[in-house]
């Protein structure tokens, strides 16, 4: 099985904590079209006739397509992939995209999942961070999706904002869970260099929150989910009982995955590539038939590590019986023995061959997942 995943690199306006490829030149839309269908053909046999099980649009802002825009995209996949084995097909939104009209044109096409980045119920955070929508558009586009018939709806919320409160955050989740949703995302703020949040942090225009309070946020966040009958599948991700993503959990799982669209990266097992993160050098160059684009060659150490840093975030842990198929004996008791010292203060646990982070153990998976990786002297 795979994926696709299709880059939609267009904005209306820019996130100021946004560091991912886009653009606002939307008259550009239609050429892109042009370019992003030429390689969905052109890099068929990338996915070695693997059956196409989830198809994911992410950007920048996929919502900003028309419904002829995405008749184009699912022609050309229909054609060269097929959809007989697609079970998901997701589509990132901005809840002011949302409107009646759109919401009844999306449930038109083949889209069955609707992931809506909604930050948070704030209106003045909202502001500050220069997204297009307020509290009661976000609350009302998630009832327009449940109107226009979607029943699998994914919404993102962001803690340790600027200014970020106990009660605010608190007031947040109490509004993600009355909305009933089958999935939530929930990222902590992280300042990328480059982005307009990230300079108003070095000239002490707002204040990053804490150590104690982004623990604290964190905390809340697993309590009230699981609370609500939510499952905790991934660090930053909780679903319904069984409506995790499909998509991104292939991304763990490592399951290939082919990527278009500028900025856009693939995934066959042994390689990633990357394509050009410019949307005219994109367009150029798959119009004039030699897509620019960067390859990483893994080697073993690289493949252990990744299957490490992914596998370990779920639920579902790492299996140590696939460690020591695929990556040998070696690899396998190296990670046993790094794993040693957290298994016996109860930070990671063996279930059934699976290691796995516990409770305790999430709150410091970075360090433990550091430890467990393999460096070479």
């Amino acid at each position: 099985m795979a994926g696709i995943y299709i880059h939609i690199p267009f904005c209306k306006t820019r996130c100021i904590y946004c560091d991912f490829y886009s653009t606002t030149r939307s008259e550009l839309k239609s050429r892109y079209i042009h370019a992003l269908c030429r390689e969905l053909t052109e890099r068929k046999e990338y996915l070695k006739g693997e059956a196409v099980e989830t198809i994911y649009f992410g950007g920048g802002t996929p919502s900003q397509l028309s419904e002829e825009d995405f008749r184009q995209v699912f022609n050309t996949i229909e054609q060269v992939y097929g959809l007989e084995n697609v079970k998901e097909i997701t589509l990132e939104a901005n809840p002011d995209d949302l409107t009646e009209e759109y919401t009844g044109m999306l449930a038109m096409l083949p889209f069955n999942r609707i992931s809506m980045g909604i930050q948070t119920f704030d209106d003045a955070t909202l502001q500050l961070l220069n997204r297009r929508h307020n509290a009661a558009q976000a609350v009302e586009a998630v009832r327009r999706c449940r109107h226009a018939g979607f029943r699998n709806i994914s919404i993102d919320l962001i803690y340790g904002l600027p200014g970020e409160t106990n009660e605010r955050w608190k007031r947040d989740l109490q509004q993600a869970v009355s909305l009933n949703v089958e999935h939530i995302s929930a990222y902590h703020l992280t300042y990328e260099e480059g982005t307009p949040i990230y300079e108003m942090l070095l000239t002490h225009r707002i204040h990053e929150v804490d150590e104690e309070s982004s623990v604290h946020f964190f905390s809340a966040l697993i309590d009230t989910l699981i609370a609500a009958g939510y499952e905790h599948y991934e660090i930053s991700n909780f679903c319904k009982p069984g409506m995790y993503s499909q998509h991104n959990t292939s991304y763990w799982r490592g399951i290939p995955y082919l990527g278009c669209g500028p900025s856009a990266h693939s995934f066959n097992t042994f390689t990633r590539e990357w394509n050009v993160a410019s949307l005219e050098k994109y367009m150029h160059s798959i119009e004039e038939g030699h897509r620019e684009f960067e390859t990483e060659y893994r080697d073993i150490a690289t493949r252990y590590n990744e299957c490490i840093m992914t596998a370990i975030r779920t639920m579902w842990g790492v299996s140590m019986q696939y460690v020591e198929q695929t990556f040998g004996t070696e690899l396998w008791q190296y990670c046993m023995d790094m794993a040693l010292p957290y298994l016996k203060s109860g930070k990671l646990e063996l279930k059934d061959s699976y290691l796995c982070l516990t409770r305790e153990g999430i709150f410091i998976s970075d360090g433990i997942i550091s430890d467990l990786m393999f460096i070479e002297e």
